[in-house]
């Protein structure tokens, strides 16, 4: 049983907030920074961390699971490549916010979402 594990809701109902963030991750594996809310960048944080350290294990498997969540297939061909050269000597902190403020229209904090290029 999973007790306790806890997930921003995001004023969603599941099956938009699942594709909300699967649009996120893959734009932000594509183009390595985005611009959003500071929730839905906290939240697309922790998914694209965990499927870089997945990525890092190259084999069908993990790419299968990178294929049924992410939206395009360059994305996945992007994240395998960066998971095996940029980040395999890294373990963890692959992505970083930074706080951008509030939105004029409607006063949401908004957060810059970036992948960490070192």
């Amino acid at each position: 049983m999973y007790h306790q594990i806890k997930q921003r809701k995001l004023g969603m109902y599941s099956g938009y907030r699942k594709s909300v963030l699967r649009n996120l991750s893959t734009s932000l594996i594509l183009s390595g920074r985005i611009e959003t809310t500071e929730a839905k960048a906290k939240e697309v944080r922790k998914i694209v961390e965990k499927f870089i350290t997945m990525a890092k294990n190259d084999n069908l498997n993990t790419r299968r699971k990178a294929y049924g969540f992410l939206f395009k297939k360059e994305a996945v061909q992007k994240l395998f490549e960066m998971a095996n050269k940029e980040y395999a000597d890294r373990n963890g902190g692959y992505t970083r916010v930074f706080k951008a403020g509030q939105r004029r229209g409607d006063g949401a904090q908004v957060a810059i979402l970036e992948l960490v290029k070192e």
